[in-house]
């Protein structure tokens, strides 16, 4: 791109001042900030948040722990068949930073160990060799980065020859990135030739997948289903054969594994219909209405938690993959440039960032079965160094399954 095509991009969208600094750049910033701003997309810059209207929300039916145990067998057997088939890949949402735990580094570098090092990643990919092992061969596994920490994850992965998964089986692609803006609406810089930007959200997950070429290697695999999950969760069984067989005998085209609410007011969104679709509501929209809503047993009508661990169903998702996603705008505390030209780090927010959301393709898709799963042996998700959802609440509950830290 040049100066001049540059320019006229950005004054159609208001955003001239980013070339405030050109004529100081040498010739290799000037470069890297043209090709920068011919690949954003300044189209999805917001001023103020967006009032998102959601429709009818009921409850939908969860297919809960008893009966799980007792079609535990037929549901084995059935996703152990789609597995050693090779029909089931893992795609790993690792494009986060470790920034809450006091990191700089990747989330997934992270070490928990007490005695010894014991990383995020090893856990994950351990719980994954747990079902290769049983299968008898290893699925694909698709690593999601972002360009905060592609090359160092990247690297570590590699030095730790990802922790005996076979690296053939290992793929990298990272995650479209999108600006970030004050609240007037303009993009901030984060240095005289680069813009201010973070990953566009979990939603557009599938997209980058086509973007990096990874959709090629689904398509010459064979690859039917991908289970989709996030990094800070330690103890989640991924490629679990019971869960894809579960999801696949009832015909749905996306699972999701829940947890059964600790409390009515758990930081954790719920999953239900809205409109007749499968749909979640995040905990900052739930109602004192839905709180307190029973079904027809006298039970909490929404009382199933998400934990960011899905199974879509690859057909239906090509279907999607071109559908316009809601964008949710979000208040961030963004590293800038202050209006000399000097690096600033906020301490409160200062603007606005721009993400898609995961649960916004559940809804685009019909039909999906909600798997209880037993949170003390599933759930161990690490957000904050010390407390609930912590470094040391997951410590305790992965001695509580046997591993040793």
């Amino acid at each position: 791109m040049t100066y001049c095509e540059a320019y006229e991009k950005l004054a159609k969208y208001g955003q001239t001042h980013l070339l405030k600094y050109y004529d100081e750049l040498n010739e290799e910033e000037r470069r890297a900030l043209l090709d920068q701003i011919g690949e954003t997309d300044f189209s999805v810059v917001r001023v103020g948040k967006s009032d998102e209207v959601r429709g009818v929300i009921t409850p939908i039916p969860c297919t809960e722990l008893d009966e799980i145990d007792a079609h535990r067998e037929e549901y084995l057997e059935a996703g152990l068949e789609e597995i050693r088939a090779g029909k089931v890949a893992a795609v790993l949402l690792a494009g986060g930073m470790g920034t809450r735990l006091g990191s700089d580094g990747p989330k997934g570098v992270y070490n928990i160990g007490v005695t010894h090092e014991v990383y995020i990643f090893e856990r994950l990919i351990r719980n994954l060799m747990d079902v290769t092992d049983m299968a008898g061969n290893f699925v694909h596994l698709f690593i999601m980065t972002s360009d905060k920490n592609h090359e160092a994850t990247v690297n570590f992965l590699s030095e730790k020859n990802f922790f005996g998964y076979d690296g053939s089986f290992v793929h990298f692609f990272r995650q479209e990135m999108a600006p970030a803006a004050d609240y007037s609406g303009k993009v901030y810089l984060e240095e005289k030739w680069k813009l201010s930007t973070s990953p566009n959200g979990n939603g557009c997950w599938y997209s980058s997948m086509a973007k990096g070429g990874m959709l090629d290697i689904v398509k010459n695999e064979g690859i039917e289903w991908l289970n989709v999950f996030a990094v800070d969760n330690v103890l989640q069984r991924i490629a679990d054969p019971v869960f894809v067989g579960a999801t696949k005998l009832a015909n749905c085209v996306v699972g999701a594994k829940v947890i059964k609410k600790a409390a009515p007011d758990e930081r954790v969104g719920v999953i239900c219909l809205e409109d007749g679709h499968p749909s979640v509501v995040e905990y900052y929209e739930l109602t004192d209405e839905m709180m307190n809503a029973k079904n027809d047993d006298g039970k909490p009508a929404y009382n199933f938690g998400v934990i960011l661990n899905y199974l879509f169903h690859v057909p239906e998702l090509s279907e999607i993959v071109d559908k316009k996603m809601p964008l949710h705008v979000v208040e961030k505390k963004i590293p800038c440039l202050d209006e000399a030209g000097e690096h600033f780090k906020p301490e409160k927010p200062n603007g606005y960032k721009y993400e898609t959301l995961i649960l916004d393709m559940i809804h685009l898709l019909d039909t999906c079965l909600v798997f209880e799963v037993e949170r003390k042996r599933e759930f161990a998700p690490i957000k904050n160094p010390t407390g609930i959802d912590s470094v040391e609440s997951a410590r305790e509950l992965l001695k509580l399954n046997g591993v040793e830290l």
